[in-house]
């Protein structure tokens, strides 16, 4: 590739990220490609007047991070809520709202995020009335850290008409009190809906998970502003964190469009990839819009082409489908939202239409009922190259580890989500496997028999940094010395987040490394993260970020 380089990173600690020729130490770039990756004397003959030379400082230089499971919308309307994360017991929620509700008191509704389940204490669920205690005069609602439970406080619950009970849909639940009365707690998402409809958004950032729907109506002129505000102030917050490609697990058309906008005025700072949401109570002719947004988005920086689907729920509030009932309430077995023929159908039509597949499957009779239905598409339409997913796989049988590999599926893991280490408590979720607990959030197992591996956030289920997830994946705590030790190793952990994010979205052979003719997507780090101590990984931040040969950000 030919031509004066508009960029050359020198001076760096370079990870291809390739196979081979792992190690460079300077980078060109050429417009929207990789020009040339070696050494110093490698890139100098492309140095002219007008290009922008960056020191790395000895500091690695990498592929920008693939984030395979997040979601966009929803997590930059979190930006400027209350973060529970560290809150514990009653008095200090209470001071924590109330120091909120003070310092917000031209907005509708608040909603605080990262409320763990027992926030108030083990042995005391959360409910209305300790919302209430807190803010009573305007709607208020808390998230819990899975985004999967939501509490409400009376108004909130008035306003949304949930508070004397009502039918929201397989697998949710309006949670009912001895008094008749809902307690406030709200799972699933179409328990949670109506309460989110009360946000400044009106909900329009939940819909691509809540419905899968466009708003209706359509957002005035100025609704559309705000919400093009919110997910450029979401993309902006991305590419401040390396940051340079995005796999959403939510969607709908109208996210599209509003990311195209911004694309078009130069702002679409990370690639997007957005899926077609399909819910349960939908049919399966829904999945013509699906190839319809495939067919409308197809370019590097905004495409579709995938199908989110979910399974089951999550194990903190028994939602999570499972083979053999919890510890703790063994008549329970979860909340499936498929049934398998239906599955199976879906994945059939959606092998026929070529679209890939994500599927939320949290329980192991989620991911059996997930792998079965794969298989049934390979059976039925035979062999492609579906690269389809799991999402999550916190919970699996042994008989079905291998499954992965032989019917090619891709492992989506967040290192985050491993109950005890960085942002869960262990309980109530250790009680909830029980003794499945050496087959429970299973990275290197899986890895070991195969199978291939993303990893992600689900922001805002837990923080988008990627040195947080690197730093949960490289020192997970061995909570038994009888359980597989699940810590991953260094490089295999950046190529969860590199080269095979870029795979598992058919971008191999354009991104996910540093090689001549790759795009330009990366990152310069403020350190060597290969000499930086493990447990101090989450201190690194990022120096330099590029997209699509574009500086996104600079420290």
């Amino acid at each position: 590739m030919a031509g004066e380089a508009n960029i050359i990173i020198t001076n760096g600690k370079v990870l291809t990220m390739s196979p081979h020729d792992q190690r460079a130490q300077a980078v060109a770039i050429v417009g929207q490609r990789i020009a040339a990756v070696g050494g110093e004397d490698c890139v100098a003959k492309l140095r002219g007047p007008n290009t922008r030379i960056i020191d790395a400082r000895g500091c690695t230089v990498m592929p920008g991070f693939v984030e395979s499971h997040m979601h966009l919308f929803p997590g930059a309307a979190t930006l400027g809520q209350l973060s529970l994360e560290d809150v514990s017991g009653l008095d200090a929620f209470i001071a924590a709202a109330r120091a909120y509700d003070s310092a917000h008191p031209g907005e509708h509704m608040l909603i605080g995020r990262q409320a763990n389940y027992t926030m108030i204490g083990e042995k005391e669920p959360i409910s209305r009335h300790h919302l209430d205690r807190a803010i009573s005069h305007r709607p208020f609602a808390i998230v819990a850290p899975d985004a999967h439970t939501v509490w409400a406080n009376t108004m909130a619950l008035e306003m949304a008409g949930l508070l004397h009970g009502r039918n929201v849909g397989i697998g949710s639940e309006v949670v009912m009190g001895e008094d008749g009365l809902a307690t406030g707690e709200l799972r699933e998402w179409g328990a949670m809906e109506p309460v989110f409809a009360l946000s400044p958004t009106a909900g329009r950032d939940n819909l691509g998970l809540t419905s899968g729907r466009d708003p209706v109506p359509m957002p005035s002129p100025a609704e559309r502003a705000a919400d093009i505000g919110v997910l450029q102030k979401g993309l902006d917050y991305c590419a401040r964190l390396g940051i340079t490609s995005i796999h959403n697990m939510d969607g709908n058309l109208y996210q599209l469009e509003l990311l195209d906008e911004i694309h078009k005025a130069g702002g679409l700072h990370c690639r997007v990839e957005i899926p077609f949401h399909l819910r349960p109570e939908r049919s399966i002719d829904a999945l013509e819009e699906a190839s319809e947004m495939q067919r409308r988005f197809s370019s590097d920086m905004l495409h579709s082409g995938r199908v989110k689907i979910f399974m089951d729920g999550v194990l903190d509030s028994w939602t999570a489908f499972v083979l053999d009932g919890y510890p703790d309430r063994p008549e329970t077995v979860g909340a499936p939202l498929f049934t398998a023929d239906q599955f199976n159908a879906i994945v059939i039509d959606c092998d026929r239409r070529g679209l890939q597949i994500s599927v939320h499957a949290i329980g192991d009779a989620a991911v059996r009922r997930t792998l079965d239905g794969y298989e049934a598409g390979r059976r039925t339409v035979g062999p492609r190259d579906s690269r389809h997913r799991i999402e999550h796989i916190e919970i699996i049988d042994p008989a079905d580890i291998p499954r992965l590999r032989e019917l090619g599926v891709i492992a989506s893991m967040q290192p985050l989500h491993a109950a005890g280490s960085h942002c869960f408590p262990l309980e109530p979720t250790l009680t909830r496997i029980g003794p499945k607990m050496p087959f429970a959030y299973p990275w290197q197992t899986l890895r070991n028999a195969g199978a291939r591996m993303i990893f992600s956030s689900d922001w805002p289920v837990s923080p988008v940094d990627p040195m947080k997830s690197i730093k949960a994946a490289l020192t997970r705590e061995l909570l038994d010395p009888a359980y597989p030790d699940q810590r991953q190793t260094l490089m295999d952990t950046l190529a969860s987040y590199t080269r095979e994010g870029a795979y598992a979205e058919f971008m191999d052979d354009r991104k996910g490394q540093l090689k001549p003719g790759m795009l330009a997507d990366m990152v310069v780090l403020t350190a060597d993260i290969e000499t930086t101590p493990p447990e101090e990984i989450d201190r690194i931040e990022v120096a330099t970020t590029i997209c699509d040969g574009r500086i996104t950000f600079e420290r």
